[in-house]
């Protein structure tokens, strides 16, 4: 596929999203939310591609809306009629990965300046790792607007009284790299030239496991949050039973007997 204002390539079973509006510091335009759009509807439904990375260009990841393309009447930007899709009735959900639908997993590389709706690639994402150089900030009510989704998002990852310090201070104050790594914002500091190479070695890794078995674990530790503990742990011996059925299951086992690399199809 071709794209103007991001990247994406595929490499073994790794799909890389490069936000690619290094000028803007990768604000988010209505054209790049649609494109973003595509691009996860493309690795989610190529089979070669089990794990998506997400990263971006230049000093900032994502400084969140584009404020030239955000309307004087305060309705959200898209490049459809307002209103007239489904989407456009819910949270604005911008540059997000849809992880509520999408079964492969997310690793969000934040490689610089990281704020607004860039912040919900942190929240949302299943590992985060940053360069030595990110920081952390919602700069919604120093620009007159409420902050929403991502500082509602916020506060199921970080401490309440550190969450709402984020969104009170607005662009007064930044986060460190060190103090999101402390506050399990972020999983990992990378040294700012080694973060794609990290973030592919990580994604080498997940990828070393069962396809299957990661979408899986994944699904029941997403969907179990919203549940109470009983239900939580039904659905996700659910998730197991299923993937009781798929050749990958039997081959995990099989390749730990014959002491030999497993063989994984992805069925």
């Amino acid at each position: 596929m071709s794209f103007d204002t991001i990247k994406y390539d595929v490499d073994g079973h790794t799909a890389t999203i490069t936000l690619n509006r290094s000028d803007a510091l990768n604000a988010l335009s209505p054209h790049m939310i649609a494109e973003l759009r595509a691009a996860y509807d493309e690795a989610e439904n190529d089979e070669r591609v089990w794990l998506l990375i997400v990263t971006g260009t230049g000093r900032a990841f994502c400084t969140g809306a584009d404020v030239k393309a955000i309307p004087a009447d305060g309705k959200v930007i898209y490049e459809r009629p307002f209103l007239s899709t489904y989407e456009q009735w819910e949270a604005p959900q911008e540059g997000t990965p849809p992880f509520r639908r999408m079964a492969k997993p997310v690793l969000a590389a934040i490689n610089g300046l990281c704020c607004g709706a860039g912040l919900d690639w942190v929240t949302t994402g299943d590992i985060v790792i940053a360069s030595e150089k990110a920081t952390f900030f919602d700069p919604h009510v120093s620009i007159g607007l409420v902050a929403g989704r991502e500082v509602v998002r916020l506060a199921r990852v970080l401490p309440r009284s550190i969450a709402l310090r984020m969104a009170l201070m607005g662009k007064h104050e930044r986060m460190s790299v060190q103090r999101a790594y402390e506050l399990g914002l972020i999983s990992e500091i990378v040294q700012h030239d080694r973060l794609l190479e990290r973030a592919h070695e990580i994604a080498d890794i997940v990828n070393s496991n069962a396809p299957l078995a990661v979408r899986g674990t994944r699904l029941a530790i997403l969907k179990g949050l919203d549940l109470p503990l009983h239900e939580a742990e039904m659905l996700a011996e659910a998730f197991r039973e299923r993937n009781l059925h798929t050749e990958d299951s039997l081959e995990g086992p099989k390749a730990f007997m014959e002491k030999r690399a497993p063989n994984w199809q992805c069925r």
